[in-house]
C-alpha cells in the first residue's frame, strides 16, 4: 500500500491497537528508515536472473501460473484503497499497516469448500521459525519426500514472496547495519533469500517442519539434496492431482438426498423453474398439485389469434345440456348462441391468454360470461355455470395439445418435402382431434416413408460442412404392404379404376364426385397380364388380385378420414356384450358383484357412460373371468358397408363391371374386417373407459363437495362463520378393561389448550373431573367418535351428566348448554397415525390425535381435508367404485373442489404465516400452488410475518403480476384500525391499513368500490380529499344504517351506464361489492351437517344398509337369556332382541331353546335407529320357517336389463351337470403302480419330469366304466387314450377284467394294455427318432433345413421326418423336389405295429423311406408331384400354404393344448375290418385294406377309422441297431437294438 511501504498476503493477522505502523506516526527525519525502504525497491541483475529462474519453472505449469495470476488480480481488484484504511483506523483505533481486501459474496463459502482430498495448511515463516530450536518427529523427517502434493499451493505464494521478500526487514539487519556497506548488505539479503527458498521449497506447507533450525535443515539437506532428483517419478502424479482437483465437481444437494427425498421438499429444477415463472403453479403442472409425481406442462399458451378456432372447437364438446338448449332450433336459449360463443371465447382468453385460474374468472369475471341486457339489467341469464368452466378448461388443454400435434404433422409433412393435394385440402383440414392426428401421421409415413428413404442429397467438395444431426433409427420391420407396394402388384391395384382417397371422398359427400373408369378385361384376365413371364417365379392370378385387394384395402383402412367416419359411426352404434370364461363361469355366482353383466349382451355404449359398470367389466376382464366384445349394430354396419361400397363401385351393367364389383366389395370387406372395425373396437373400448373415469371422479368430487364446503358447526347463539371451541371425546373401541376415555379441548383459534384421559364416567371422581372441565373451559359443542357401537353409551352418559347438572338447581348457571354430536371420522382416523399428527401433538395419544381431528373436523372440515394432501383418495367417497378411478384423475378431480371451496372462503395470510395447521389452505388459492405458497410464506416471514395491505405483494416483490392478480381478491388481511393517510409527515410513502383488503373485492375494482361508497354517504371529492381513498369505505361499513344507503343505489342503471360509456360489464361485481361492505367475507355456505343415523351406525360398526337389509340372514350371540326375550348381539357390535314368538315355530320358551354365549343364525325383521336417544338394534327371528327359505332373494345381484338368458341358461345347466357328475364319480382306487388320481392336466405335469414313454393310467371324465392313458410321446407332447373297462367294479375300487381300446382291441390287464400297446407305440416312435432322416425341433425348422441343403446341392432333393406336435403320435414327412418348388408335408402315423404313409403301411424306418419313395416316383412321373407349376398335393397331405388338413382328417388323439374334458379316441372309432395277422411276423394286410386314402372316410371319421390288429408277435425283421438317443430309458432302448421283446414277451 502507499501509505505502509509495505505488503503481505491476504490472511495475515492485523495488527492491534496502539501498534500503528502508520507513517504519519513515524519521525520524519528517520533517514535510516527511509534509506532502507528505497533499497527494497532496487531490483538488481541477480535478482532479475532469479526472477527469470522462477518464470522458466513456472512455464512447466502454465494452468497453476494463470491460476496465480488470476487471484493476484481479484485481490488487487478486492484491496482496499487509503481512504478505506483511514476510516477504519479512525472508527477502530487501530493501524493497519497490511494490505487487506473486500470480502465479496460467496467469497466465504468459497474459501471454505476443500479444493482437495486433503487440506493444506499454509504457514508464513519469520527469523523466529529460523532460529526456533524445536525439532520435527523423527517420523515426520523421514515422510518430508512422500507427498509432493503437500506443498502444491507454494508456487502461487512464491509469486508474491520474490516481491516482496527485499520489504523484509530483519532484527540482524538493523544491528549490523552501521558495520556493513551497502553491497555486503545486499550480498546477506540475497543468500538470506535463497536460503529462505530453498527452506519453503523443501518445506512447503507442512507445519511440522516449520520447527527445524538451519543446522538440522542443512544436514537434510546433504543427505536429500533439493529433491529436485526424484521429480521425474513425482511429476505425473502432481499433474495427475492437479487434474483431479481441476475436473472434481462442486458438491450440491443432488448428490447428497435420495431423489425421492428432494421431489418431497420440492426442490427439482422443475420445481425452481415452477417457482420462478409468472404463470399460476396449476396451469404449470400436467397433473394435480397434490400428486407426489406432478410434472411440468409442455402445453404452449394460446394466441389471441387462436380464440376463434378455439371457441368453435370447444363448444361442441362443453355438455349435452348445452347442445340442447343453445344448439337446438326449439332450445331454451337458441337466440343466444351468439353470445354463448362470446362467453366461451372470453373464458379462453382468461384461461389460456391471460393465464387466469377458474375461481378467479368465476369470481372475478362472471360478467363477461353471462348475458346482460341493459334492457332488462335485472334478468341476466348465466352462460357458463362453475361446472361448465372447469369443463372449458379441460377441453382448451386438449385443444392445445390438439394444436401441438398439428404443428408436429406440418413438420412431418414438410421433412416428406411432397405436395399431396389430398393431405393439404382435404385431411389437414379436418383435423379435429388427437386420433385423427395420429393417423394422418401414420397415413402420411405409409405413403412417403419409402420415397424419403429413396431421396438423396448431392453434395460437393466445396458445400459448407453440415453439422451432424442425430436421428431416431427408424423400425427396420418391413409389412406386407411395402413389399407389394414396391411390386407389380401396385401397378395392378391402379387398376381397379380409382383410387383409395377418392372413393373416401366419395363416401363423406352426398354424392359422388369420382368415378371408377372401366376395365375391358374381367379381374382375373387383367390380373394375368401382371404375371412374371418366368414360369417358375410366376404367381396365380388369383394370388396377384389377393395381393392388390390387400393394398387398397390398407390405404382405405388407414386413410384418417375413414377412420374417423367409423369412430363416429361407433360412438353412436357400438354395441357391448360380454361372456364369461370357463373361470368366470363357477366363480361369479349370484352373490358376486361381477354378476351384473356375466351374461350382458348387446348393450348400447351410450347407456354405459354414467355407471361404473364399464370399469367393472374391464377389472374383471383383467382377472381372467370375462371377455369383453363391441360391436356395430347390424343395420349401422351394414349401411357403413353399404355406403363405401357405393362410393367404390361401377355404375355399369355389363358382366365385366359386374365382376369388378364383385372384387371391390372384397376389398372392403378386407378394409372393414382388417383395419376399420378393429381401430373402431379399440377407440370405442377406450372412449367409454375415459368417459366412465371422468363421470365416477366427477362423483367422487361432488361428494367432497358436500362434505366441505359448509361453514363451521354453528352452535346456538353463535355467528355464522365463526369457529366454535371444541371439546372431543371417544372411548376408543369402547372395551371398558382396556380403552380410557380421551378428551381435548380446543379453542375458537384451533389451539389445544387441554387434553385429559378418564377410566370411565362411571365413577363420581371421573364425572367430577369431567364436569369441572365443562364449567372451566365451557366449549361450544362437544364432538364424539369411535371405533364401536360402544360410543353410543358414552354419548348417552355424557348427555345424563349435562343434563343431570343442569337440572340440579345447585350451580346449575355454571353448566353451559352445549351440544353433543356426532361427526364425520375418516380424516381422524387417518390423522391419529400420520407424521404431520406425530410433530404436531407427540405428547398425545393416538386416541387423543383421533380427539384431535375431530374436534379440528367441527371447526372447519374444509381444513381438515385440505391439509391431508395427496392422502385425501384414501378417503372413501363413494364405496362401490372409488377403486376404480385412477388415482391421479381422482386427485385432479378432489383438487378442483378443494380449490372452489378455498377460494370461495379466502385465506388470511397473517394467520398462514404464522399457523402451520391453517398454512395448508394457501395453497389452493387461485395461481399459488404448494410450492409458490412456499416461497410466499418464506419471504413474508423474513419481512417480519405481517402484512398490512395488498399492495405490498407487488412493492416487496412477494408475488409476481399474473400471480398476484389471480391471488389478491382471495388473500384477506384483516384491518385492526380505520385507515390512515398513505404519506407521512414527509411526504413519503409508507404502508396503511385498506379497509377493502379485508374483502372478496378485488384491487382492480377498488375505484368501483370506493365510488360505490362516496355515492352511499352522499359525499364529494372535496369531503374526502386528505384522507385514505377507502376511508369511505370505513366509514359505509361502520355506518348503522349502511343497509338502507347501499339498498338506495341503484346498482342496474350503474351498471347500464358503465356498460354503455366504456363497454364494461360489471352487474354482477357491484352485487359482489355491495354484499362485501355490508359484511367482509362473510359467510355464503351451507350449515355444518351432522351426520344422519346410517351414516353414524356405518362409521362406529361398518354395517350399511345392503348389510343390515331387512329378510338377510345374520349370526349371532346370545347375550342375555330372559323369559320372553333373548338379547344377542352381533359380530359388528349392534345388539338385537328374539321375542319369544319369533323363537320357535313350536312356541317354546327361551331358556329351554338357547344359552348365553350360543351363537345361532337369525333373519333381521326390522331395523330400529334412533339417533336422538342413541339407539341402534335389530329385530330378528330364528324360526325355522323364516330362515330356511334363505336370503339368497336379498344378496343375489340384480342382472342387468340386457341379459343373455339362453346362454346363461346353457351354462346352469352344464354346471349342474357337472356337480351332478362329481357327486356321482367315487374315487378310483386301483392297485397299479402307473395309476394316479389325476386328471388330463395334472397326469401331463407330472409326466413332464419322466422319460419318454412313460405312462398313468387316470380316472376318465367320461365315467366309472372308462380309463383314460396319457403317455409322453416327447417333450411337452402327450397322448392321450381311451380305455373302455368291462366288468368294472361299481365301487370303483377295483380294476375290470378287460380292456378295450378302439372297440376291438382287448386286453387282459393293464400291463397287457401298456406292453403291447402303448410301449409298441413308443418303440415305433423312438425308431423313428433316431434315424438319420429325423430332425429335431419344429416343422419350420425342418423345411429350413431342406432348403438350405438343397441350395447347396441344386441337383438334389431332400426330405426328413419330425414329431407333427398337432397331432400327437404322427410325424410329419416333409420333402423338397428341388429349389424351385415348395416343400410338401405327408402325414405318418405310428401304430404299434408300424407306420403307414397314406394307405401305405411299413413295418420299420426304412420300409417306410422305401414306401415313400415308391409313391413319390409315381406321382412325379404321373404329374402329381415335382414342384413344377400346376403340381398337385396328393390327397391327405398339404403344402405349407395350406396347412389345414382335408376334411375328415382328424388326429388320433388330441396336445396337451386343448381343453379338460372328455378324453378322446386316439382312433376315431370303430373298424368294421376284421383283424388277420400277416405271414411272416409282417403286419396284418386286411386290416387297412379297406382305407383308399388317408384321412378318408375309414380313418378319422365319426363311424369308422384306423384300429390297432390284436397283438401278433412280429418275427426277426433285421432292422440295424441305432446307437440310443438321450433321453430313452436304457431298457426301452435295448427293445429297439435288439428287434426283440422283453423277457417274458
Amino acid at each position: 500500500m502507499q501509505g505502509s511501504g509495505q505488503e503481505e498476503e491476504e490472511g495475515d493477522e492485523i495488527a492491534p491497537a496502539g501498534a500503528s505502523d502508520d507513517s504519519s506516526e513515524e519521525p520524519e527525519d528517520d533517514e535510516e528508515e527511509e534509506r532502507r525502504i528505497r533499497e527494497g525497491f532496487i531490483v538488481d541483475e541477480d535478482e532479475e536472473e532469479e526472477e527469470e529462474d522462477v518464470e522458466v519453472k513456472k512455464k512447466h505449469k502454465p494452468k497453476r501460473h494463470r491460476k496465480s495470476h488470476r487471484r493476484s488480480r481479484d485481490e488487487e481488484e478486492d484491496a482496499l484503497d487509503e481512504d478505506d484504511l483511514e476510516l477504519l483506523e479512525e472508527n477502530t483505533g487501530a493501524s493497519f499497516s497490511r494490505r487487506l481486501t473486500r470480502i465479496r459474496p460467496g467469497r466465504e463459502i468459497e474459501s471454505r469448500a476443500p479444493s482437495s482430498s486433503k487440506p493444506r495448511a499454509v504457514v508464513e515463516s519469520s527469523d523466529e521459525d529460523l532460529d526456533n530450536d524445536e525439532f520435527p518427529r523423527v517420523q515426520d523427517i523421514h515422510n518430508i519426500w512422500d507427498d509432493e502434493r503437500m506443498a502444491v499451493g507454494r508456487d502461487d505464494d512464491d509469486v508474491d514472496m520474490d516481491d516482496m521478500d527485499n520489504f523484509i526487514e530483519y532484527e540482524d539487519e538493523d544491528e549490523a547495519s552501521g558495520a556493513m556497506d551497502e553491497n555486503e548488505r545486499e550480498e546477506k539479503r540475497r543468500e538470506r533469500r535463497r536460503l529462505e527458498k530453498a527452506r519453503r521449497r523443501a518445506f512447503g506447507s507442512r507445519p511440522e517442519l516449520a520447527g527445524i533450525d538451519q543446522g538440522a535443515w542443512e544436514e537434510i539437506h546433504e543427505v536429500f539434496g533439493d529433491g529436485h532428483d526424484y521429480d521425474w517419478a513425482l511429476g505425473d502424479d502432481e499433474e495427475t492431482n492437479f487434474e483431479e482437483e481441476r475436473a472434481k465437481p462442486e458438491m450440491k444437494y443432488q448428490d447428497v438426498f435420495e431423489p425421492s427425498e428432494i421431489r418431497a421438499r420440492m426442490l427439482t429444477e422443475d420445481d425452481d423453474l415452477i417457482r420462478a415463472q409468472d404463470i399460476p403453479e396449476r396451469l404449470q403442472l400436467a397433473t394435480s398439485s397434490l400428486s407426489p409425481s406432478a410434472t411440468l406442462s409442455i402445453h404452449k399458451a394460446l394466441g389471441e389469434n387462436d380464440l376463434d378456432d378455439a371457441a368453435s372447437w370447444v363448444i361442441t364438446r362443453l355438455s349435452g345440456r348445452k347442445e340442447r338448449e343453445f344448439f337446438r332450433g326449439d332450445g331454451q336459449y337458441h337466440h343466444l348462441l351468439s353470445d354463448l360463443v362470446q362467453a366461451i371465447t372470453c373464458a379462453l382468453r382468461y384461461l389460456f391468454v391471460s393465464e387466469f385460474e377458474v375461481p378467479y374468472v368465476w369470481t372475478h369475471k362472471r360478467d363477461y360470461i353471462s348475458y346482460f341486457d341493459p334492457s332488462n339489467p335485472r334478468a341476466p341469464v348465466e352462460l357458463l355455470s362453475l361446472d361448465d368452466l372447469w369443463r372449458l378448461y379441460v377441453v382448451g388443454q386438449k385443444y392445445r395439445s390438439l394444436l401441438e400435434r398439428r404443428a408436429a404433422l406440418d413438420a412431418l409433412y414438410a421433412r416428406f418435402g411432397v405436395s399431396d393435394d389430398y393431405f393439404e385440402n382435404e385431411v389437414r383440414k379436418r383435423v379435429e382431434t388427437a386420433e385423427m392426428s395420429a393417423d394422418a401421421i401414420e397415413w402420411l409415413g405409409m405413403k412417403y416413408r419409402e420415397e424419403k428413404k429413396n431421396k438423396f442429397d448431392v453434395h460437393f467438395h466445396d458445400d459448407e460442412e453440415q453439422s451432424e444431426v442425430r436421428k431416431h433409427k427408424m423400425p427396420s420391420r418391413v409389412s406386407a404392404y411395402e413389399l407389394a407396394k414396391k411390386t407389380v402388384v401396385s401397378k395392378l391395384a391402379d387398376g381397379y379404376g380409382i383410387k383409395p382417397h377418392e372413393v373416401v371422398l366419395n363416401f363423406i359427400s352426398d354424392h359422388n364426385t369420382h368415378f371408377v373408369e372401366e376395365q375391358e378385361l374381367n379381374p382375373l384376365a387383367y390380373a394375368e397380364q401382371f404375371a412374371d413371364p418366368d414360369v417358375t417365379r410366376a404367381q396365380p392370378a388369383d394370388e396377384l388380385l389377393a395381393r392388390a385387394r390387400m393394398i387398397i384395402a390398407t390405404e382405405l383402412g388407414k386413410d384418417p378420414l375413414l377412420r374417423q367416419e367409423m369412430r363416429n359411426t361407433f360412438k353412436s352404434n357400438a354395441l357391448v356384450s360380454v361372456s364369461p370364461t370357463e373361470r368366470g363361469i363357477t366363480k361369479i355366482d349370484e352373490q358376486h358383484p361381477y354378476f351384473n353383466f356375466k351374461y350382458l349382451l348387446h348393450k348400447n355404449a351410450g347407456d354405459m357412460l354414467q355407471s361404473p359398470q364399464f370399469l367393472n367389466i374391464l377389472a374383471a376382464e383383467s382377472d381372467h373371468l370375462v371377455t369383453v366384445s363391441i360391436t356395430l349394430r347390424p343395420e349401422a354396419k351394414a349401411k357403413f358397408e353399404r355406403k363405401l361400397n357405393d362410393a367404390f363401385a361401377s355404375d355399369s351393367f355389363s358382366d365385366t363391371a359386374r365382376a369388378w364389383n364383385e372384387e371391390r366389395s372384397r376389398v372392403i370387406q378386407e378394409a372393414l374386417e382388417q383395419h376399420l372395425l378393429p381401430i373402431g373396437v379399440k377407440w370405442t373400448r377406450e372412449w367409454i373407459r375415459e368417459e366412465v373415469e371422468d363421470y365416477l371422479a366427477k362423483q367422487c368430487a361432488q361428494s367432497l363437495r358436500e362434505r366441505i364446503d359448509v361453514a363451521p358447526y354453528t352452535p346456538p347463539g353463535m355467528k355464522r362463520g365463526d369457529s366454535p371451541s371444541v371439546m372431543a371425546m371417544s372411548w376408543g373401541k369402547g372395551d371398558p378393561h382396556k380403552d380410557s376415555i380421551a378428551i381435548v379441548f380446543l379453542d375458537d383459534a384451533g389451539r389445544l389448550r387441554e387434553h385429559t384421559k378418564l377410566d370411565n364416567l362411571v365413577n363420581t371422581e371421573n364425572q367430577d373431573e369431567f364436569m369441572d372441565m365443562i364449567k372451566r373451559r365451557r366449549p361450544d359443542v362437544i364432538t364424539v367418535g369411535g371405533f364401536s357401537i360402544a360410543t353410543t353409551k358414552l354419548v348417552r352418559r355424557i348427555k345424563e351428566l349435562l343434563d343431570g347438572a343442569k337440572n340440579s338447581g345447585d350451580r346449575s348457571a355454571e353448566v353451559p348448554n352445549t351440544p353433543v354430536i356426532y361427526v364425520h371420522d375418516e380424516v381422524a382416523r387417518i390423522y391419529q397415525h400420520s407424521h404431520r399428527a406425530e410433530e404436531e401433538f407427540s405428547a398425545l395419544s393416538p386416541l387423543g390425535k383421533y380427539c384431535v381431528g375431530l374436534a379440528r373436523y367441527a371447526q372447519s372440515p374444509l381444513n381438515e381435508y385440505a391439509a391431508l394432501g395427496s392422502d385425501i383418495t384414501a378417503i372413501a367417497f363413494e364405496d362401490e367404485f372409488q377403486q376404480l378411478v385412477p388415482k391421479e384423475k381422482l386427485l385432479t378431480a378432489l383438487e378442483r373442489v378443494l380449490v372452489d371451496a378455498v377460494n370461495r372462503v379466502g385465506v388470511d395470510i397473517n394467520r398462514a404465516v404464522t399457523d402451520a395447521y391453517y398454512q395448508h389452505l394457501l395453497r389452493f388459492v387461485c395461481g399459488l400452488g404448494p410450492r409458490k405458497a412456499q416461497v410466499l410464506i418464506k419471504k413474508i416471514a423474513s419481512m417480519g410475518g405481517n402484512l398490512v395491505n395488498r399492495d405490498q405483494f407487488i412493492k416487496n416483490g412477494l408475488l409476481t403480476t399474473k400471480i398476484f392478480l389471480n391471488a389478491a381478491g382471495f388473500l384477506r388481511i384483516v384491518q385492526d384500525s380505520e385507515p390512515k393517510p398513505a404519506k407521512n409527515r414527509h411526504g413519503e410513502d409508507i404502508d396503511v391499513p385498506d379497509p377493502l383488503d379485508s374483502t372478496r373485492v378485488h384491487p382492480e375494482d377498488y375505484e368501483l368500490a370506493r365510488k360505490m361508497a362516496t355515492d352511499a354517504l352522499e359525499l364529494d371529492e372535496e369531503d374526502i380529499h386528505d384522507e385514505h381513498p377507502s376511508h369511505v369505505v370505513a366509514v359505509i361499513m361502520q355506518d348503522d344504517d349502511n343497509v338502507k344507503k347501499l339498498d338506495d343505489l341503484n346498482l342496474d342503471d350503474f351498471a347500464v351506464n358503465m356498460f354503455v360509456a366504456n363497454n364494461d360489464k360489471k352487474r354482477h361485481t357491484l352485487n359482489v361489492i355491495r354484499s362485501e361492505l355490508l359484511d367482509p367475507f362473510g359467510e355464503r355456505r351451507p350449515d355444518f351437517i351432522v351426520p344422519d343415523d346410517w351414516e353414524v351406525l356405518t362409521m362406529l360398526t361398518g354395517e350399511t344398509r345392503r348389510t343390515l337389509h331387512v329378510g338377510i340372514i345374520v349370526s349371532v350371540q346370545a347375550a342375555r337369556v330372559k323369559d320372553n326375550f333373548v338379547i344377542v348381539r352381533l359380530d359388528s357390535g349392534i345388539e338385537g332382541m328374539i321375542t319369544k314368538r319369533y323363537l320357535t315355530d313350536e312356541g317354546l320358551s327361551p331358556a329351554q331353546v338357547v344359552k348365553p354365549g350360543q351363537t345361532i343364525s337369525g333373519v333381521i325383521i326390522d331395523v330400529k335407529l334412533d339417533l336422538s336417544a342413541d339407539q341402534f338394534s335389530v329385530e330378528l327371528s330364528t324360526r325355522e320357517s323364516d330362515v330356511s327359505s334363505g336370503d339368497n332373494q336379498f344378496r343375489r345381484i340384480k342382472p342387468d336389463d340386457c341379459w343373455d338368458h339362453a346362454q346363461h341358461e346353457r351354462d346352469k345347466e352344464m354346471q349342474a351337470r357337472k356337480k351332478r357328475a362329481e357327486v356321482d364319480r367315487t374315487r378310483r382306487v386301483i392297485k397299479h403302480p402307473n395309476f394316479h388320481n389325476f386328471n388330463s392336466q395334472q397326469a401331463e405335469q407330472y409326466l413332464e419330469k419322466q422319460q419318454r414313454g412313460d405312462v398313468v393310467i387316470r380316472p376318465s371324465s367320461k365315467g366309472s366304466s372308462h380309463l383314460a392313458v396319457t403317455w409322453k410321446v416327447d417333450e411337452k407332447l402327450y397322448q392321450h387314450i381311451d380305455v373302455m373297462e368291462l366288468n368294472a367294479d361299481p365301487s370303483g375300487q377295483a380294476a375290470g377284467s378287460k380292456f378295450i381300446v378302439d372297440g376291438t382291441l382287448q386286453f387282459s390287464d393293464l400291463d397287457e394294455l401298456i406292453v403291447n400297446h402303448v410301449q409298441a407305440m413308443a418303440r415305433k416312435v423312438e425308431e423313428l427318432m433316431v434315424h438319420e432322416k429325423y430332425k429335431p425341433g419344429t416343422e419350420d425348422d425342418l423345411h429350413l433345413f431342406l432348403r438350405n441343403f438343397v441350395a447347396a446341392n441344386p441337383s438334389k432333393s431332400a426330405y426328413g421326418f419330425t414329431l407333427n406336435r398337432k397331432r400327437p403320435g404322427h410325424f410329419n414327412l416333409c420333402y423338397l423336389a428341388n429349389k424351385n418348388s415348395t416343400v410338401q408335408t405327408w402325414p405318418v402315423r405310428v401304430t404299434p405295429h408300424g407306420y403307414y404313409l397314406f394307405d401305405t403301411p411299413a413295418a420299420g424306418v426304412p420300409e417306410l423311406c422305401d414306401a415313400f419313395k415308391v409313391r413319390q416316383k409315381s406321382m412325379s412321373l404321373g404329374g402329381g408331384l415335382g414342384g413344377g407349376p400346376g403340381g398337385k398335393t396328393p390327397y391327405g397331405a398339404r403344402t405349407p400354404a395350406a396347412r389345414t388338413p382335408a376334411p375328415g382328417h382328424t388326429t388320433p388323439g388330441h396336445m396337451s393344448a386343448r381343453q379338460v374334458g372328455r378324453t378322446p379316441n386316439p382312433y376315431g372309432g370303430a373298424s368294421t375290418h376284421p383283424s388277420v395277422s400277416a405271414p411272416g411276423g409282417g403286419l396284418p394286410q386286411t386290416g387297412y385294406s379297406g382305407m383308399s386314402q388317408y384321412g378318408g372316410p375309414q380313418y378319422g371319421g365319426p363311424a369308422a377309422g384306423f384300429q390297432t390288429p390284436s397283438f401278433q408277435q412280429p418275427g426277426p425283421s433285421g432292422f440295424g441297431q441305432p446307437p440310443a438317443p438321450a433321453g430313452i430309458h436304457p431298457s426301452r432302448a435295448a427293445m429297439i437294438q435288439g428287434n426283440s421283446w422283453p423277457n417274458g414277451f
